[in-house]
């Protein structure tokens, strides 16, 4: 096991940076990804009979493979509630993702975790149910009220008002 020198590191960053723009085609998505595989190597222990490159190679890899899965999964949330085709890589649809996104951070935990389990995970009700250990039934109320919010914060209508019986 031998750590990381500044001059392996200097030597090999062109070709990571490079590796990375290749991938991701975008200048600062390449630069984050090479500091979070370089951030990676550095905490890891390297087995000695592997070579440098090849290693710090197979953590950029498999870093720009787990962000673009978890980059899915998001993109799975917005075509869901917007009910549009996946988004294209523009100006136009990061803001709108990001507005997305800020309307579902305001809906209740129960009902962000309730979507997250059902729609990005692909769980089945039940699944969804045991896993947060509520009724089927308590699962399917709220996944269908948080639908409606959510649509009816992206229509800009307000959101109808829940009225409950008090006793």
């Amino acid at each position: 096991m031998s750590a990381l020198s500044d001059d392996e590191i200097r030597a090999l960053l062109p070709h990571l940076q490079r590796f990375a723009l290749g991938l991701t085609r975008e200048r600062m998505a390449a630069e984050d990804l090479v500091q979070n595989t370089l951030v990676k190597a550095l905490d890891a222990a390297r087995d000695d009979t592997r070579s440098l490159r090849a290693w710090l190679f197979s953590i950029l890899w498999h870093q720009f493979i787990d962000g673009e899965r978890r980059r899915k999964r998001w993109q799975a949330i917005m075509t869901l509630f917007s009910r549009a085709e996946p988004f294209a890589e523009s100006a136009e649809h990061h803001a709108i993702a990001d507005e997305m996104l800020a309307l579902f951070a305001r809906l209740p935990a129960d009902s962000r975790a309730l979507l997250l389990l059902v729609n990005v995970e692909g769980m089945r009700y039940q699944e969804a149910a045991d896993t947060l250990d509520i009724p089927l039934g308590t699962v399917m109320s709220r996944l269908s009220r948080a639908r409606k919010q959510l649509q009816h914060m992206t229509e800009g209508l307000p959101a109808p008002v829940t009225l409950r019986r008090l006793k």
